[in-house]
């Protein structure tokens, strides 16, 4: 994966995000500035210049979304980024932004679990919501008329993949816009944009940051008029990240090569390892070469992702599995640097078995983590 890391021939991956967004060299001056803790600024005269209300801008907003914009679209002017106080944030700007009463638009009907509640908000509003499983492109047969093509790959918590190209391509040639969730691949493992979509968008809660600490979100587009459009309903709703949170997800960002390469390598060990397990079943990991998804994967990401999902034969064999883990915490987030697994039937949001489990790879040394799955496993056998 070394060349493809580099893209277009300009810098690899973690010297890009070593060095993403931080400002020309001032003697005496910090490489990354502090916080700007500001509500206010100094503004004699007309309110003209880049700072003027703490709801609208801050110079540490400024600098991090530069670092996520040299990301998600390297090399490529006019790639606009906003930051959000959390991923639905983000997705909920993108979403209330572009449609109106009358419009139609379409989701995945195996996405993020928060997605219900914001498709019932739509409806509420007068637009109209289709839906489709992620799988096999299926959302392409229901643009006919679509304002919005929403798109989540890999979904969360299933890992379906769908080919972003052909999707973004169908939806433009009839006039609708595509979104793409790249909270679960990273810009380190897919970029959307290059791919095609107008928008990517991401929670930064995850491994963007991944240290279980920050909340956040983040939309980057090309299209001014769109990303105008979502500018502005930040400023209207308010969803804005504090400065001490931006900060923490810069001074992270610092670190995502090495933390996405260490917990990719290790996702594909843990796959393997569960795929020799009679237990098992429904093993899902798009870098595993016999996965459904690793075909169109391999064509557009350049990295898997660090997440496994897996079911086991019951509810109660899944609970008593997580609580046998000891380097793995049983938490709802991923993509930080301590494991995380959860049995996702306990949200009742998700269309999954009751012994389905979702396992976020950590950055612990491959062997005892694995070590701790198997010998979880057999604990939990009899």
């Amino acid at each position: 994966m070394n060349d493809a890391t580099r893209g277009t021939g300009g810098p690899g991956d973690g010297t890009r995000a070593v060095r993403a967004g931080l400002p020309e060299p001032v003697k005496h001056e910090p490489t990354l500035p502090g916080p700007v803790f500001a509500a206010h600024f100094h503004l004699p005269g007309d309110p003209t210049g880049p700072y003027t209300y703490g709801r609208d801008e801050n110079p540490t907003w400024t600098l991090l979304e530069r670092a996520i914009g040299e990301l998600e679209g390297p090399g490529r002017d006019g790639v606009e980024t906003l930051v959000f106080a959390s991923g639905m944030a983000a997705i909920s700007a993108v979403l209330f932004s572009q449609l109106r009463a009358g419009d139609a638009v379409v989701l995945p009907d195996d996405g993020y679990q928060a997605l219900p509640l914001a498709r019932a908000q739509l409806e509420a509003y007068g637009i109209e919501v289709r839906t489709a499983p992620t799988g096999g492109d299926a959302q392409m047969e229901v643009l006919d008329g679509a304002k919005l093509l929403w798109i989540e790959t890999p979904s969360n918590p299933g890992l379906d993949v769908c080919d972003v190209r052909r999707l973004a391509d169908a939806a433009h040639a009839q006039g609708a816009l595509v979104a793409v969730d790249n909270t679960l691949a990273t810009p380190l493992g897919q970029r959307p944009l290059e791919l095609g979509a107008d928008f990517a968008v991401a929670s930064g809660t995850k491994q963007l940051t991944g240290h279980g600490d920050v909340l956040l979100g983040y939309v980057a587009g090309r299209d001014a008029e769109a990303m105008a459009a979502v500018r502005r309903w930040r400023k209207i709703v308010g969803a804005i990240p504090g400065p001490m949170e931006a900060w923490l997800a810069h001074r992270s960002i610092a670190t995502l090569q090495l933390r996405v390469e260490r917990q990719n390598a290790t996702a594909l060990r843990l796959a393997e390892a569960l795929r020799e397990r009679p237990e098992v079943t429904g093993l899902r990991y798009p870098g595993l070469p016999d996965d459904p998804a690793h075909k169109i994967a391999s064509q557009q990401m350049r990295r898997y992702g660090c997440v496994v999902s897996f079911t086991l034969p019951s509810r109660e064999r899944a609970d008593g599995f997580l609580d046998a883990l000891r380097l793995v915490d049983d938490a709802t987030s991923f993509g930080g640097v301590r494991s995380t697994a959860e049995r996702r039937g306990r949200w009742g949001g998700d269309a999954v078995p009751e012994g389905f489990v979702r396992f976020s790879v950590g950055a612990e040394d491959p062997e005892d983590l694995i070590a701790d799955v198997l010998r979880a496993l057999d604990a939990t056998a009899g």
